[in-house]
């Protein structure tokens, strides 16, 4: 356990999330004001260890929820590039993700791949399953110092660069992703957020987007691994998975295909070295009803376990950050890096 000035007590384990209990509350507006009274000591730990999980709450619903994020978010953060199934519960309140049960979620940042993302993230547990299902946590600063030199250096000075496909098969359907079903808006969209594109005769689409792979928290100036680049690389798949949507697709017709910035393929190696990194700094708590846990989107990466039982995860995003307000060691561009 650690104390913070304003009398929190931390718990910092090995492979575990920090967590601290909140004082003894009854009701959602004591959750409120406790939350109110001890937010510096919170903002101070999520910029120490990137993630807090506060237990002890009494948040049933997805309006406690919103109470309790309403001190915690200074600012919403909108949902842009759609790439997971949400349901919407209003007042900005998201499923955490819609994704079946038995499918777990490797580690990554949100929004990733936009110019402008969430700077935090908060979950909140209405409903704990039966069985896993935690909210995996991971410090990008400690991935970033496991990464293997050469993997670094180049991602470094290329980037990395992501292609979608979105189509009514696999993935979401460009309408999902982009909400609106006219063309002209992803155009514009798309030429205004640095993202080439291109539409496929059957009518879906494909887009092109180079991001940094490496930035800087804008707060702390430390350098961090922030990218999508092993979650949606082909390596990373289960192997049948693979197999059978590359014989479906073809390697450039995948819902997702991540490359080093200069347009090269990542080897199995090179995918392995990443998941490795991420492994060894995943961190995990069970969920139990009431808990919330805040996360610093450019420090801490996030993902799921496999669960069984019922689970009700709920997340809102918010204070919003530009990539280029993170001193990216590449630039953007709608296209591969050249040398």
């Amino acid at each position: 356990m650690t104390s913070l000035d304003t009398g929190l007590e931390v718990r910092r384990e090995p492979g575990k999330t920090p967590l601290v209990h909140a004082a003894p509350v009854r009701d959602i507006g004591s959750s409120v004001r406790w939350l109110t009274g001890n937010l510096p000591a919170i903002r101070a730990e999520l910029l120490r260890s990137g993630c807090l999980l506060i237990r002890g709450l009494a948040v049933a619903s997805t309006a406690d929820f919103a109470m309790a994020r309403d001190v915690l978010l200074a600012r919403p953060a909108g949902y842009k590039e759609k790439a997971t199934p949400r349901s919407d519960f209003g007042h900005g309140v998201y499923s955490s993700t819609d994704l079946p049960p038995s499918q777990p979620i490797r580690l990554h940042n949100e929004n990733s791949y936009t110019l402008e993302f969430p700077g935090a993230l908060l979950f909140g547990c209405l409903v704990a399953p039966d069985e896993g299902g935690a909210t995996t946590v991971g410090d990008m600063r400690a991935a970033l110092a496991l990464l293997p030199p050469s993997l670094r250096e180049k991602f470094g000075r290329t980037g990395w660069l992501l292609v979608r496909n979105y189509s009514e098969m696999a993935g979401l359907p460009w309408r999902t992703s982009f909400a609106t079903d006219d063309r002209a808006v992803v155009e514009a969209y798309c030429a205004d957020n640095m993202v080439s594109h291109e539409w496929i005769d059957d009518g879906s689409l494909r887009t092109y987007q180079r991001r940094s792979a490496i930035i800087s928290h804008p707060g702390t100036g430390e350098q961090v691994w922030f990218n999508h680049v092993a979650f949606w690389n082909k390596w990373t798949l289960d192997a049948e998975v693979r197999e059978i949507l590359v014989a479906t697709f073809g390697d450039d017709g995948l819902p997702f295909g991540t490359y080093f910035g200069d347009g090269a393929t990542l080897s199995e190696a090179d995918a392995g070295a990443l998941n490795s990194a991420y492994d060894k700094v995943t961190m995990r708590e069970s969920w139990r009803p009431g808990d919330l846990m805040l996360v610093d989107n450019i420090l801490c990466a996030h993902g799921r376990e496999s669960f069984r039982g019922n689970r009700s995860i709920v997340v809102s995003m918010g204070d919003p950050i530009t990539l280029a307000g993170c001193s990216p060691t590449t630039p953007p561009s709608a296209t591969p890096h050249q040398p």
